[in-house]
């Protein structure tokens, strides 16, 4: 999801700033100096600084900004590194790697991974773990990032090494050649399959969440094809196909159809007939592209993951 930025309140620090305080400062607040000694940052900056406890006078933590100084007094300065600049910071993450070649890299995301950075979520995401593992991705848009699965989906994603990939793989996205098929466990005993083609944009209420919104207000085109793969009583296994890319499509539709994953507690409700599950029941299994580089028509599938594997084996046989 592309939501506002906001400040996690989870700092890292830098190397500490050891500062003298000039003698011709005598009498003048905390807060002035620093902003004299540290022009490269807002006063509004420092003053946050020392009320969070980092900066210390004389060995000695200082929390009032406004406190008078008197002239040659040590400071020692450890300024915050803000939240959203870890997410530029290489980490050993490891990843499923399905392929990998000069151009192209597709990962099997395990579900609980972070694609991107954003609020509240600014380390340990994709982004961190392609910046370690592909030297030189920095340098592309996004890490190479073209299409994203929500937190708590797993399944396929590809990566684009270089930026010419990535403009020819977001070209595909658009043109709506890329084939991505999705395993699924949606509540309730479907009676019907087909296609929901309804358009999705930011609900008009509540930001964190996606909804069926008219185009003239704002929705974007958004198609899903849904296959009955299997039936329960109050489950049904379904398998749906993209031809859109809207963010939380598949959980949209599904919901509008009366049939929200299981799982989802954004878009659906605990049914005490349906079986608890940790996450939202969605797998992107299999994933097909024309490879950027050689012209050449790629697939590739992964089976579910253990968790969506047990829920159906429950539903199976109980």
């Amino acid at each position: 999801m592309n939501d506002p930025i906001e400040d996690s309140g989870d700092y890292s620090r830098t190397e500490p700033l050891h500062l003298t305080v000039p003698d011709a400062s005598y009498g003048r607040r905390l807060d002035q100096v620093l902003a004299e000694l540290l022009p490269q940052h807002s006063r509004n900056r420092l003053q946050v600084w020392v009320r969070e406890g980092c900066v210390q006078v004389d060995g000695k933590v200082e929390s009032e900004p406004k406190r008078k100084l008197l002239g040659g007094e040590r400071l020692l300065v450890e300024a915050p590194v803000e939240a959203h600049a870890l997410a530029e910071q290489p980490e050993d993450i490891p990843l499923d790697v399905v392929f990998e070649d000069e151009t192209l890299l597709v990962i099997n995301k395990p579900a609980g991974l972070v694609v991107h950075p954003g609020s509240g979520n600014w380390s340990g995401t994709l982004m961190n773990a392609l910046l370690h593992h592909v030297p030189g991705i920095e340098a592309v848009p996004r890490a190479g990032i073209v299409h994203r699965l929500d937190k708590d989906t797993s399944g396929l994603l590809v990566v684009a090494k270089t930026l010419e990939a990535q403009t020819d793989l977001v070209r595909q996205l658009q043109a709506r050649t890329v084939r991505r098929i999705y395993l699924a466990l949606a509540a309730g005993a479907m009676k019907h399959e087909g296609t929901v083609n309804e358009p999705i944009g930011r609900h008009p209420s509540q930001r964190i969440k996606m909804a069926i919104v008219p185009e003239n207000r704002g929705g974007k085109p958004a198609i899903t094809n849904i296959r009955i793969l299997e039936a329960f009583t109050y489950t049904t296994f379904v398998e749906c196909s993209l031809e859109t890319g809207r963010t939380h499509q598949i959980r949209v539709h599904m919901a509008a159809i009366h049939h929200p994953l299981v799982g989802d507690q954004v878009y659906g409700k605990r049914n005490p007939k349906v079986p608890e599950f940790h996450r939202q029941a969605l797998h992107a299994t299999r994933l097909g592209l024309v490879h950027p580089l050689t012209g050449l028509k790629m697939q590739w599938e992964v089976p579910m993951p253990p968790d969506m594997r047990d829920l159906l084996d429950q539903l199976r046989y109980g």
